[in-house]
């Protein structure tokens, strides 16, 4: 059995709320749930929450926007595209461990400002666990070119579904090569093209460490919205104390 537990901390990280949910519910969902509890509790008030990105959809946006509430969330990658010329500027504002941030805006998202964060030990770990990636799926791409040149690959099913098998084990790295089955006259598998996509491999590298906040706060300094969002670890902290102190661990319900 598993169940789904919400926790709510205050910036000096005491549990201030708490619900059990049914082990099927995704995080997303929680949200209206747990700000009803807060007020309900402690009455209405015009509360920043913070949120990663696991709990962060427009509809609860406009749902904390409704009530008068702030908040500074985690935002989703892919969207680091829409400030590229951004990331590529000069003006970062330098925060503790080694982190970079900056406030962009987005013409589509109004009032709403985006803070733009790069840190130099996060980039290095995933720029090694990219680069692990795609040398992985190379060497394993390059296994099955061989097979088809030496003529023990001939099944089109066959190649394809070794094929797929290390582009899904490697997701990070399949989006940055491109693979085609070269056939010959009589539509045998001869050949199989394997080209790096330089342009999103260069993408890729430059955005390692990189991540996205969004919030519809007043404040402007880039440092200060960073540091409010940084409470969040407040929360994971709880989460870990209360995994080791009560014997709790992941329940394994997925197999193979």
């Amino acid at each position: 059995k598993q169940v789904l537990i919400g926790l709510v901390v205050n910036r000096d990280g005491l549990p201030i709320g708490y619900e059990v949910f049914d082990g099927n519910k995704r995080d997303v969902t929680t949200l209206e749930d747990m700000v009803e509890l807060m007020e309900t509790k402690y009455g209405k008030a015009k509360r920043t929450w913070v949120l990663d990105r696991g709990f962060v959809s427009e509809e609860n946006l406009e749902f904390l926007r409704e009530r008068g509430a702030t908040y500074i969330v985690g935002s989703l990658k892919s969207k680091l595209k829409d400030f590229r010329s951004q990331i590529d500027s000069d003006d970062w504002t330098q925060v503790p461990f080694g982190v970079e941030v900056k406030i962009a805006r987005h013409p589509e998202f109004g009032d709403e400002k985006f803070i733009l964060c790069r840190s130099e030990g996060r980039k290095e770990k995933e720029r090694a666990m990219l680069n692990r990636q795609v040398d992985l799926l190379d060497e394993k791409l390059q296994k099955i070119k061989s097979g088809i040149l030496k003529g023990r690959l001939k099944n089109d099913f066959e190649i394809a579904q070794r094929i797929g098998l290390w582009r899904g084990r490697y997701p990070k790295a399949e989006r940055l090569i491109d693979v085609e089955l070269i056939k010959d006259s009589d539509g045998q598998p001869q050949d199989l093209k394997i080209e790096r996509r330089m342009e999103r491999s260069d993408w890729a590298q430059k955005t390692t460490g990189c991540y996205l906040l969004r919030t519809n706060l007043t404040e402007e300094d880039p440092a200060a919205l960073w540091k409010t969002y940084m409470h969040l670890v407040q929360a994971e902290k709880a989460f870990r104390m209360e995994k080791s102190d009560l014997g709790m661990r992941p329940v394994f319900h997925q197999t193979p």
